[in-house]
């Protein structure tokens, strides 16, 4: 078995791999400071629910966008399951080429998604991500990293309508039952999806007109991704488990 984690700027997401099966997954908050012995026995108790020992995890990688947690995160990894992770960055095999302006500014967490997709589903391939950050990368038929958008996430657009008004107040996010709001609460929904599918529908379609590939395939993830796949035919593959495939795919070919 493999573990492999994801740290995102609101979680930190496990997975663990047995062979190419994806047998559990589980989460942690990221932006609560954890000390090395915390982050290690929190990971052993959740393994050890799922009946996982740590005998049983030969090896682990580990993508992140949250570097002030690494030395804490790591050092507690290696302690308590014996395995340093593979951390993916400058140097790791990937598969795919960055060819943008400033490879080293790509975060690690959107070439994993890039791996996955382009190892999946092949290319042409734009990657939509919807997590902290609402990410749009383009990775060519020859495996080739060559752009990237980045917009506010759903969650940062909500928290910015409820901590920065008066009157607003705090949200479920999920599709009204219209946009024809008359009340405050599906107002901010409907603000917040539908401006969300708007803004997916046309970079989507403003990327296929300047790549010109109109056939492009597009693959999205992320936490809140479904909401928004569900209601546009822009959207060609929701893939919830994306990023743990990325980082096994890469996981096995640095192994090798």
């Amino acid at each position: 078995m493999i573990l492999v984690i994801d740290v995102g700027n609101t979680n930190i997401t496990f997975g663990v791999y047995e062979g190419k099966k994806l047998v559990t997954t589980f989460r942690m908050m990221s932006k609560l400071p954890h000390t090395s012995d915390e982050y290690g026995m929190s990971i052993r108790q959740l393994l050890m629910f799922d009946g996982i020992s740590k005998e049983q995890i030969e090896g682990t990688i580990l993508a992140s966008v949250v570097p002030n947690i690494m030395h804490s995160l790591v050092g507690g990894i290696t302690r308590y399951l014996g395995t340093p992770p593979l951390i993916v960055g400058a140097g790791t095999k990937t598969g795919i080429r960055i060819i943008t302006e400033s490879p080293k500014e790509i975060g690690p967490d959107r070439i994993v998604d890039a791996v996955a997709a382009y190892e999946k589903y092949g290319g042409p391939v734009l990657v939509l991500d919807f997590g902290t950050a609402t990410t749009y990368d383009y990775v060519t038929a020859d495996g080739c990293f060559a752009a990237g958008i980045t917009a506010p996430g759903i969650r940062i657009s909500a928290k910015a309508l409820w901590e920065d008004t008066a009157r607003l107040p705090v949200v479920e996010i999920k599709k009204p039952k219209s946009i024809l709001a008359q009340e405050t609460i599906s107002s901010m929904q409907a603000g917040l999806v539908y401006g969300q599918i708007g803004q997916t529908e046309y970079i989507v379609n403003a990327v296929k007109k300047e790549t010109g590939l109109p056939d492009m395939k597009v693959v999205a993830t992320g936490g809140l991704g479904r909401i928004i796949a569900d209601e546009t035919d822009v959207i060609d593959i929701y893939d919830a488990a994306l990023t743990m495939e990325g980082l096994r795919y890469i996981y096995e070919k640095n192994r090798r």
